[in-house]
């Protein structure tokens, strides 16, 4: 008897909150889409106080739409078709990261490939800019080598040319000497010659004899 007369009650209070809703509830904004939030798995319930009876639970980042707000609560309406109540601040107006996260695995997805043609063109610029610089070191180190030839032909043909510099100042020593040996052989011999002539015997000439 006692348990009849409660939910009697019950039903009681619930019939007098339903019909009361309408003379405080506010219209439902122009975008209703919302989601539940996301850091919690929220209690839903009967009408708009904690006094009401919990009657579910709406998941993290479950889409719902919004059908009116009362205070601190909103009334809501599942996937499912369940109209029930939930506090407001448990609504978010953005996108659920569980609905989200397909179109931001695309997304990455889509940098992923971008980013790895980037990269392949990268590596591709980089290894001919590698080959460039190869080259042109190995141009360089040819380069080095060739002067490095010359430099050294260039001291052997000083040291060739100061060589014949030293034969040919010889020569010319060896010449001026014989020059002067020469002459002075020459002018000795002159010299003696003036000296022995005078001193010869001279021969008498025959004189005529006329018959």
């Amino acid at each position: 008897m006692m348990m009849q007369h409660y939910k009697s009650l019950i039903s009681l209070g619930v019939i007098l909150g339903a019909l009361a809703l309408p003379l405080h509830a506010q219209e439902a904004e122009e975008d209703p889409q919302r989601w539940v939030s996301d850091e919690l798995t929220t209690y839903v319930r009967s009408g708009p106080t904690d006094g009401y009876r919990i009657v579910g639970t709406l998941s993290a980042g479950e889409p719902v739409t919004l059908l009116e707000t009362r205070d601190d609560y909103a009334r809501v309406r599942s996937e499912s078709g369940d109209e029930v109540w939930v506090p407001s601040r448990e609504l978010q107006e953005a996108p659920s990261a569980q609905v989200r996260l397909p179109e931001l695995e695309a997304r990455v997805a889509t940098l992923t490939e971008r980013l790895a043609s980037i990269n392949e063109t990268w590596e591709g610029r980089l290894a001919a800019m590698t080959d460039t610089l190869r080259l042109r070191e190995q141009r360089i180190a040819e380069l080095e080598a060739h002067n490095h030839r010359l430099e050294r032909e260039h001291e052997q043909s000083r040291a060739t040319i100061r060589d014949l510099q030293a034969r040919l100042d010889t020569r010319k020593e060896d010449l001026l000497m014989r020059y002067f040996m020469y002459g002075g052989g020459v002018a000795g011999a002159g010299l003696l010659v003036g000296l022995i002539v005078p001193h010869l015997p001279r021969r008498r000439r025959k004189r005529d004899r006329w018959f």
